[in-house]
């Protein structure tokens, strides 16, 4: 899926350790995948459904996929990559529970990031002028806009609590910078997530406490 915008790339690429695997998914043109490789010496592999995406990702050298993310990860064994990554894409495609399982089944780790819809501009702009937010960090209207499902941050927290996946990590920013930990449900527009998988779990003891449920 094209982008139009992405989560600050210095976290993420800070989150991935040196050497490591990495699936990236609705991976754009790969500029993700492309430091990566370039920073952290990973064995990247990038999915996305955009022709022109494709064409960029070989361009810039990187193993790259055409799939619908809706249709799941059917052709990845469990537990087979160290990462599996999924860039401001949750809220644009029609099945993200089915999609975040299956990641937490395919990637010992997940790191997840989407626009925190619970942030206090799109609120006051809900509650004052009664219209769906647009604004900077939301640049559409409700007819044109890629976003499928609104999600906040907390409602994302509740999500990963009913379906039993732990939380290893989280970073809030506000239009890349780190907002306070206390603010981050108002003030974040965007938010960052590091979920244990399925295989990890399963093999070791959380080695990060989780992050509070509230």
């Amino acid at each position: 899926m094209k982008k139009r915008d992405h989560f600050s790339y210095d976290e993420i690429v800070a989150l991935v350790r040196h050497g490591s695997s990495v699936l990236d998914l609705g991976c754009g043109n790969g500029e993700l995948l492309q430091r990566l490789s370039r920073e952290r010496q990973v064995r990247g592999r990038g999915v996305d459904i955009e022709e022109e995406m494709i064409v960029q990702c070989i361009g810039r050298g990187i193993s790259v996929y055409q799939g619908d993310l809706d249709e799941g990860l059917k052709d990845y064994a469990t537990g087979s990559y160290d990462y599996v990554i999924l860039n401001r894409t949750l809220q644009m495609v029609r099945h993200p529970v089915m999609l975040l399982q299956e990641m937490v089944r395919v990637g010992r780790e997940v790191i997840v990031n989407f626009p925190n819809f619970g942030y206090i501009v799109n609120r006051f702009q809900l509650m004052v002028l009664g219209r769906m937010p647009v604004n900077r960090d939301i640049p559409y209207q409700w007819y044109d806009t890629p976003n499928i499902h609104f999600c906040t941050r907390k409602d994302f927290v509740v999500l990963c609590g009913n379906l039993g996946i732990p939380i290893l990590h989280e970073i809030a920013l506000r239009r890349n910078r780190r907002v306070p930990y206390s603010a981050r449900n108002l003030l974040a527009t965007e938010v960052c997530f590091v979920l244990q998988g399925t295989t990890a779990a399963d093999e070791a003891p959380l080695d990060q406490a989780s992050v509070s449920r509230s």
